[in-house]
């Protein structure tokens, strides 16, 4: 299935929720936010949240330091 992530082509499997995308992106779930379809996805709701053909997804990872 073809979605856009962070403004990029990107295809994953079928029926993939936004948590198996995190995981598939080898990003830690518990220091990202993201994006569906210009409304925040709640925590909460990564693994429950499934993605449809050209959903728009913005993944942001939040980094330490100083």
């Amino acid at each position: 299935m073809q979605i856009r992530l962070n403004g990029e082509p990107f295809e994953v499997k079928s029926a993939a929720t936004v948590l198996e995308l995190v995981l598939e992106l080898e990003l830690d779930p518990k220091s990202v936010a993201v994006e569906r379809n210009l409304e925040i996805v709640p925590k909460s709701r990564h693994g429950e949240e499934s993605l449809t053909p050209g959903d728009s997804i913005e993944i942001v990872e939040f980094v330490g330091g100083g």
